[in-house]
């Protein structure tokens, strides 16, 4: 689980797949009352209200994103509770609960050679397309165009070569260069055999 504070009162959370297992969840818990989840999201809170200081009065607004074959990101905003000394937390949080699922996936390479040799791969698999990003010393693979029943596989290559990114593809897209807008791996073949 890796916490990143956004504003004074929004934060971003990503649980990887393992975290959940760890736990004993899977990504479809999120829709039923489960003790578990409701567990894992007051410890959440706790360890955001302790790293960052936020205050957890008032109410609470999560958007859930579920990252295929990755885990999910969540982002948490904290309404500001109006001056009142007389109100403690007490425990009770009220949410708005907003998911969202995608079947892309964005992983993250320490090196080009990494991405090329996933690239070489991707082909043998017959994955085509992929945007190619760079940002912070690090190169970024943005592949969208995965049939649902090939994402898991797609997935388990990508992380033999990189890590699964917890940068959204809009930061990529403002504040990132990007190197190839479509068709990466087929791109890279070319100039990279």
């Amino acid at each position: 689980m890796r916490l990143e504070r956004l504003t004074a009162n929004k934060i971003k959370i990503f649980l990887t797949s393992d975290d959940l297992f760890d736990r004993g969840l899977c990504k479809e818990d999120i829709w039923k009352e489960s003790k578990k989840w409701n567990q894992l999201f007051h410890d959440i809170l706790e360890k955001a209200s302790n790293d960052f200081k936020v205050n957890l009065q008032g109410a609470v607004a999560v958007e859930i994103f579920s990252i295929q074959a990755q885990g999910m990101i969540m982002i948490i905003t904290v309404d500001e509770p109006p001056f009142d000394d007389e109100k403690l937390f007490d425990g009770f949080i009220e949410m708005q609960v907003m998911v969202e699922g995608t079947e892309l996936l964005l992983y993250e390479f320490d090196s080009i050679d990494d991405v090329i040799d996933l690239s070489k791969r991707l082909a043998a698999m017959h994955i085509k397309g992929g945007q190619l990003y760079a940002l912070h010393g690090r190169y970024y693979i943005l592949i969208d165009n995965i049939e649902i029943r090939n994402v898991e596989k797609v997935a388990a290559i990508l992380a033999e070569y990189g890590d699964a990114s917890i940068i959204s593809p809009h930061i990529l897209e403002e504040y990132g260069t990007q190197i190839i807008d479509t068709n990466a791996v087929e791109t890279l073949l070319f100039f990279f055999k």
